[in-house]
């Protein structure tokens, strides 16, 4: 008996100790937070599996987030010393606060700056370091309904005279004119970025920022009063301000043919393909129409580049994470990405199948300037105001020259130091 007892305890050591990881083959665990949806997130997941396949003792914990609850979520994850090994995040001002706060791990010397477009990589270099890895561009045109413009004989407009006599017609026919979801503040946003640009050209905004000039430049003002033209004369749906884009408020009616328009960047495509793919062969687009006397370049686009995808300095494992962000940003990747996205591929050389995608791009490549998101490109406390003067703007809270006054005694609290 004792022999045999004897032998049953070395077999079960045996059994435990094969069962047993060795130090070699240690689980490692890498977090990975973005904010993909639909096919995106599809396209972002298989990348992650490509990358587990190729180093079977690293495991990636995926979350998504929400667009707008993200914006919180990291900032707090990151202040309290628990972020993710990887994130999401759209460059500019945004990615810099926390490459400002050591926050985010040095790439210079560990990614092939020429794979990818200057103008793309440059959203994510800091003083000459990179601190992210770009996968695509994004640029918002005027998305609209064919099927309405046909029935009401509709022609895309080209200029601001030309827009309100389509306004008129849809509105005669109890059709929205534009789509608008602004609970989230930086939809109505682009709006405003347009009409500056429009009516005073791309060096308003720079030349704000550098503090040359001022963000109560009468171009901001004009530009004010035009959108709270475009709000006396019924372009949006009705509570507009109190509806939410995450939850797709906009789009539905959109979909539904009771809005004809859309001011949306170009991944509205991986929205159509993803909630409404026979919505894809009714959709066009058009640029946003120029002003009466403007200076700006009605080539010029609102735009961005997103995702960056950034490593955390406290990440234990940055070396992996690297090899993660290199399967991130993989050919493999990015095509599908940039043509479920809609988006300008941010690594050269990809060759797009999807028609719609082709000709964004001839847009970008035709167009004089691209100005990026404000709110990227601003200090948070700044961008956050920029949003909500803008939202106050369309909701008749505030006169164009008192938005215009309110954003430029912040610039200078954030701004001239």
């Amino acid at each position: 008996m004792k022999k045999t007892g004897l032998f049953m305890m070395v077999a079960l050591l045996v059994f435990l100790t094969a069962c047993m990881p060795s130090a070699g083959t240690e689980q490692k665990t890498l977090t990975f937070w973005h904010i993909g949806i639909g096919k995106e997130r599809t396209i972002l997941e298989e990348a992650v599996k490509r990358f587990e396949e190729k180093h079977p003792d690293v495991k990636v914990e995926i979350v998504a987030h929400q667009n707008d609850a993200y914006k919180t979520k990291l900032p707090v994850a990151m202040g309290g010393g628990n972020p993710p090994d990887i994130f999401h995040s759209w460059g500019g001002g945004w990615l810099g606060e926390f490459v400002e706060a050591g926050q985010v791990y040095d790439l210079t010397d560990q990614v092939d700056a020429d794979r990818f477009a200057p103008a793309a990589l440059e959203a994510a270099t800091f003083d000459g370091k990179i601190m992210g890895v770009p996968l695509a561009m994004d640029v918002v045109p005027v998305w609209y309904n064919k099927e309405v413009f046909e029935k009401y004989d509709i022609e895309p407009p080209e200029t601001w005279d030309e827009l309100m006599q389509v306004m008129e017609t849809l509105k005669k026919n109890d059709v929205i004119p534009f789509a608008l979801a602004n609970k989230t503040k930086w939809t109505g946003a682009f709006y405003l970025m347009y009409l500056a640009d429009r009516v005073g050209g791309e060096q308003v905004f720079q030349n704000a920022m550098d503090r040359k000039g001022s963000f109560d430049h009468p171009a901001y003002v004009k530009a004010g009063e035009y959108i709270q033209q475009l709000v006396k004369a019924g372009a949006f749906p009705e509570g507009f301000n109190g509806l939410d884009e995450d939850t797709g408020q906009s789009r539905q009616l959109f979909y539904s043919g009771k809005a004809a328009m859309y001011v949306m960047g170009s991944w509205f495509l991986n929205n159509i393909q993803d909630e409404n793919p026979e919505m894809e062969k009714k959709v066009d687009f058009f640029p946003f129409p120029a002003v009466p006397d403007g200076k700006g370049d009605p080539s010029n686009l609102v735009g961005g580049v997103s995702p960056v995808y950034s490593i955390s300095a406290s990440c234990k494992y940055p070396d992996l994470a690297v090899e993660l962000l290199k399967e991130l940003t993989s050919e493999e990747t990015v095509k599908p990405f940039a043509e479920h996205r809609g988006a300008i591929p941010a690594l050269k050389g990809i060759e797009i199948d999807d028609e719609s995608v082709q000709r964004l791009k001839e847009m970008v490549d035709q167009a004089n300037y691209l100005q990026i998101y404000y709110d990227q490109t601003l200090p948070p406390e700044l961008a956050e105001e920029h949003k909500n003067t803008t939202q106050s703007l369309f909701g008749l809270k505030m006169s164009p020259k008192e938005a215009a006054k309110a954003m430029e005694k912040k610039a200078k609290e954030q701004l001239d130091q």
